[in-house]
């Protein structure tokens, strides 16, 4: 279990961040939700140990990692630019974060990762030769090898789509469900934090709006910016959908 307990954080004079408190069980699948800036990625990063909080507590598992460094947290992230190393093939992408944790995993459970995510036929492009999912693939085999405790994705489906987008929402949920991985993700579209998480944390100027099932967010919203939030962003997809089919109803 992963428990955050009035976690804030400021930015010079800016509040980024203001007592955030929650619970995130095991192997569940957690969206942060809110407008561009609202603070999110900020918890995300305070999460991983990128950042360091001003107050609060992070525990995992009943112990104390406020100021665990990063590195030794067990924790991983996969960026929204996925930051996969132009110079070397998938393959080796996918093997450059053992390179300090040797007999950490064995051959064949690399192997297994890279059949699970599909990639056995792009191991030796390099990157610059690979699709958008093909890259978010490679991105996700490189992460799970290193066995993180807790999977950080940040916009992890931003620069998806179609099809594309909704195979990798599939193998993310895959994922957390067979590995049992607690994973985290930051997104600002409210229909991937509804269709993918098992509960989401709505963010609205560094405080929480609401945290929740999606069927509590949508049937029982708490406040007037959530409804407000949710709403206007499920109605900006509709148009964008609508206008894609010229205007037809969909």
């Amino acid at each position: 279990m992963l428990q955050l307990q009035n976690v804030s954080k400021q930015f010079g004079d800016k509040e980024v961040l203001s007592d955030i408190s929650l619970s995130i069980q095991t192997g569940e699948i957690v969206s942060l939700l809110g407008k561009s800036g609202s603070g999110k990625t900020t918890l995300l990063k305070i999460i991983l140990g990128l950042v360091k909080m001003d107050n609060g507590k992070i525990l995992f598992n009943e112990d104390n990692v406020s100021k665990v460094p990063m590195e030794k947290r067990g924790f991983n992230i996969v960026f929204q630019d996925y930051a996969l190393f132009p110079h070397l093939n998938a393959y080796d992408n996918i093997r450059y974060g053992l390179k300090n944790k040797k007999g950490s995993i064995t051959e064949q459970e690399i192997q297994e990762y890279i059949d699970f995510l599909e990639l056995q036929p792009h191991l030796t492009k390099r990157i610059h030769e690979l699709s958008g999912g093909q890259k978010q693939r490679v991105a996700l085999a490189r992460t799970l090898v290193t066995k993180p405790k807790i999977l950080l994705l940040d916009e992890p489906l931003s620069a998806l789509d179609g099809v594309i987008k909704e195979s990798i929402k599939e193998r993310i949920k895959t994922i957390a469900k067979e590995f049992k991985l607690t994973t985290i993700l930051v997104t600002h579209d409210p229909e991937e934090a509804m269709t993918m998480s098992d509960k989401i944390l709505i963010i609205n100027d560094g405080k929480v709006s609401q945290f929740g099932t999606p069927e509590d967010i949508m049937q029982r919203p708490q406040n007037e910016f959530v409804r407000s939030f949710i709403l206007k962003q499920l109605e900006m997809k509709r148009q964008s959908i609508l206008s894609l089919y010229g205007g037809a109803h969909v």
